[in-house]
C-alpha cells in the first residue's frame, strides 16, 4: 500500500546517520517520504542528513533539513517554529535521538549518565512539549518514540543510563497516551532489539570488543531466535504502521522489533 501518509506532516529527529546504510532515523525519513509525508528532518550534525535528503530526492520525495540540539528546549523551540513555518502543521512527530554508554553506577561517570539521560529522554520530553500543543490546536496528531530491548531486559552489557532512559520512554509514551487521547494525539514505541545499523559499527563496537566489528556482530546475532538482525528500514516499517491512520486505534502500548530475543528465557 502506498500513501499511507499523503499530506501528513512528520518531524524526524536522528534523520542523519554516523556512516552509510540504513539507520533508525534516515530509515523513517526515507520512508515516510516515500508514502507521501513532507519529512522535516532534524540532527545536531546537518551533514549527516545529506544521504538521507539524496535517497529521498532520487524519488522525488519532500525533504528539508535543520539542525538542532533536541536536548536543549530553547533549540527544540525554535526547530518547532521552523517547522510550522516551512510546511505549516505537525501531525508526526517521531523521537529517535539517542545512544548508548557502557558501564554500571560505580564505573559510570556523573556526566556521562547525565547526558545519556538527556539524549535519550530529556530529548523526548523537551519534543513533546513543544508539539503538542500544536497537535492539539490541529485536532490531532501521532507521536512515536523509539526505545530499546534494553529498556525491558539484560541484552549483553551493563549500559545503566541507557535502559534505565529508554525504560523512562517507555513509561513516558503510556502516560501521555492516556493524557491526551481526548485530544486524539496517540503515542506509541517501537522498541528495537540487536538492529545492524552503522552506529553498531562506527561506536558499539570500539566500546565492547576493542574494534573488533565481526565479533560484536556475531554475538549481537547469537541472541536472536530468527538467526540475523535486522536493521533500520525494520524500525521504520514499524513506526510507518504507528504514524498512520491504519493504528487509528492504538495508542500507549509498544511494537518489539528484534526477531523474538526478548521472548526467549534465559
Amino acid at each position: 500500500m502506498a500513501g499511507r501518509l499523503d499530506g501528513k506532516v512528520a518531524i524526524v529527529t536522528g534523520a542523519g546517520c554516523v556512516g552509510p546504510g540504513w539507520g533508525n532515523g534516515r530509515a523513517a525519513a526515507t520512508i515516510f517520504a516515500r508514502e507521501g509525508a513532507l519529512v522535516f528532518g532534524v540532527d545536531k550534525n546537518p551533514e549527516s542528513m545529506r544521504e538521507t535528503a539524496d535517497r529521498i530526492a532520487e524519488f522525488g520525495g519532500r525533504f528539508h533539513g535543520a539542525a538542532c540540539d533536541v536536548t536543549h528546549g530553547d533549540a527544540v523551540a525554535d526547530m518547532v517554529s521552523a517547522c510550522l513555518s516551512h510546511f505549516g502543521r505537525i501531525d508526526i512527530l517521531l523521537n529517535n535521538v539517542g545512544g548508548s554508554a557502557a558501564g554500571g553506577p560505580v564505573e559510570m561517570a556523573e556526566e556521562v549518565w547525565d547526558r545519556q539521560i538527556d539524549a535519550n529522554l530529556k530529548s523526548v520530553f523537551l519534543t513533546c512539549k513543544h508539539v503538542l500543543p500544536v497537535m492539539e490546536s490541529q485536532g490531532g496528531g501521532a507521536i512515536v518514540n523509539i526505545a530499546s530491548t534494553s529498556a525491558l531486559r539484560w541484552t549483553g552489557s551493563a549500559q545503566i543510563a541507557y535502559a534505565s532512559a529508554k525504560a523512562g520512554v517507555v513509561q513516558f509514551s503510556r502516560v501521555l497516551a492516556v493524557q491526551y487521547a481526548s485530544k486524539r494525539i496517540r503515542v506509541n514505541t517501537v522498541v528495537p532489539g540487536q538492529m545492524h545499523t552503522p552506529m553498531v559499527e562506527a561506536r558499539l563496537a570500539g566500546q565492547r570488543t576493542g574494534g573488533d566489528v565481526d565479533r560484536l556482530l556475531a554475538e549481537r546475532q547469537a541472541r536472536i531466535p530468527l538467526g540475523f538482525m535486522g536493521d533500520g528500514r525494520d524500525t521504520a516499517h514499524a513506526a510507518l504502521f504507528l504514524a498512520s491512520d491504519e493504528a487509528r486505534f492504538i495508542t500507549g502500548t509498544e511494537i518489539v522489533v528484534d526477531g523474538g530475543m526478548t521472548a526467549r528465557c534465559g
